[in-house]
């Protein structure tokens, strides 16, 4: 079968109540997370084993998280347009009282 690649942790997850027989190769794997799969009749590898494997990287699929970062919030259509979930653009919204503090005793 196919080799899941995972640049990372693998962790366990309980939610998933049958683990599958899977083979992954990763840099780590915590203990629950490998044992859940040696039970299940899957295998467990380091990328460099799996490099001495499939040299090639042929039935291997790379898997990996989503590519979100804070810019995303302010993508999209315009704040206040009906249907949009953008953010609106502030000068600083932690610390907007900042913007009105007095500038020095005032007569």
């Amino acid at each position: 079968g196919r080799v899941a690649v995972v640049v990372g942790t693998v962790t366990d997850d309980i939610r998933l109540l049958d683990a599958p027989k899977l083979e992954v190769a990763a840099l780590r794997f915590t203990e629950t997370a490998r044992a859940r799969i040696l039970k299940a009749g899957g295998k467990c590898m380091t990328l460099d084993q799996l490099a001495l494997q499939c040299p090639t990287g042929k039935n291997t699929v790379l898997l990996r998280g989503t590519k979100d970062r804070v810019a995303l919030r302010y993508f999209g259509l315009a704040p206040g347009v009906p249907g949009s979930h953008t953010r609106p653009r502030v000068r600083d919204s932690f610390m907007g009282h900042k913007h009105e503090s007095a500038h020095g005793a005032r007569k």
